[in-house]
């Protein structure tokens, strides 16, 4: 073999050395950034999987705006189901006192929420994610011709009201004292979903609900604003409960319904911003 063959095959085999050594390089670069996005625990600190079911104890007047929040919510995190108990504040503030499960709580006033928070039943301070103000619902075309609080006072009206120790009803009640106005209704609902139900039923003529419960009835009953209700609006409150018996998933539903996103539904709803 010539001086120049061996320098050849010399030079031949230190450049395929060298490609080796690139080769093998790159493959374990490869691998590792493989590795590294197939890595569970390099996202799941940031951004656990969610999974199970969210159970929601919310006020009535949410029903509309929380159901589909529940629904984007399940959308974003595939293998979870949030269940909502709708109803009077008081009335589900009794129940997660009185041990029933749910993860989270949200109220219609500051006052039912207390109920949960100084039996230590809560996490935290509640966060007010929304403002509620009241509205008179009468029947479509509004045959009496009410146009103002006082207007209910009328003789022959048949009313219908919130108890007084339903969040509604109370703001019905610190509306009509704030205008020196005494009203006897004809039955005083549970919660402002079954006061505004006799209106649509036409069991009643009228009813003290919410400007969101108007708006969620459509054509099934005619609003009218008072300007009192500006002298009762309701802060609403949301909390995580301390025996949540899903907690991560939970969290992540409060920060939904605290986020843009969960705001934007809200507010077309009627809510106002807090």
């Amino acid at each position: 073999m010539t001086r120049y063959a061996r320098r050849t095959r010399r030079t031949l085999q230190v450049a395929g050395a060298g490609a080796a050594a690139l080769l093998a390089l790159s493959a374990c670069s490869s691998s590792d950034d493989s590795s590294a996005k197939s890595d569970p625990s390099s996202s799941s600190s940031s951004s656990p999987k969610l999974s199970g079911t969210v159970t929601v104890f919310a006020a009535a007047s949410l029903k509309e705006s929380f159901t589909t929040l529940g629904k984007e919510f399940e959308k974003a995190h595939p293998g979870t189901k949030v269940t909502f108990s709708f109803g009077g504040s008081d009335t589900l503030a009794a129940s997660i006192t009185g041990g029933a499960p749910a993860d989270v709580f949200a109220a219609a006033s500051p006052k039912t929420m207390a109920i949960v928070t100084d039996a230590k039943d809560g996490v935290g301070t509640p966060a007010t994610f929304v403002r509620n103000q009241l509205e008179i619902a009468t029947l479509p075309g509004n045959p009496d011709k009410v146009a103002s609080l006082k207007d209910l006072t009328k003789s022959g009206l048949k009313v219908v009201l919130c108890d007084k120790t339903v969040p509604c009803g109370a703001a019905a009640q610190k509306a009509l004292d704030a205008s020196s106005l005494k009203l006897t209704p004809v039955s005083y609902e549970q919660d402002v979903k079954s006061a505004l139900t006799k209106v649509e039923l036409k069991e009643a003529d009228a009813a003290v609900v919410y400007k969101t419960d108007v708006k969620a009835a459509g054509d099934k009953v005619e609003g009218v604003e008072f300007p009192e209700s500006a002298k009762a609006i309701n802060d609403y409150p949301i909390t995580l409960l301390k025996d949540a018996p899903n907690a991560a998933a939970a969290k992540a539903f409060i920060e939904l319904v605290t986020s843009a996103e969960g705001q934007q539904v809200l507010t077309a709803a009627g809510f106002l911003k807090p």
